[in-house]
């Protein structure tokens, strides 16, 4: 299934970056998680409903075997 993700390029303030990055340092996310999760809290706070995102697959995919 291909990634359903919309991307796009984003200017930011240096110091307001650095502070996202400590963010999510600090919550063992990357930064584009971060900017998406604090993205969500922000449309939360203002009352926007938003379906849970569906997890994404982690690790290795399964090794094929040889028949």
């Amino acid at each position: 299934m291909p990634d359903e993700r919309k991307a796009f390029p984003l200017r930011v303030d240096p110091q307001l970056w650095a502070a996202v990055e400590r963010c999510a340092a600090a919550e063992l996310r990357s930064v584009n998680a971060q900017v998406e999760c604090l993205l969500r809290e922000a449309l939360g706070g203002r009352g926007v409903k938003l379906k849970a995102p569906s997890p994404r697959k982690r690790g290795r995919p399964p090794k094929e075997t040889k028949e």
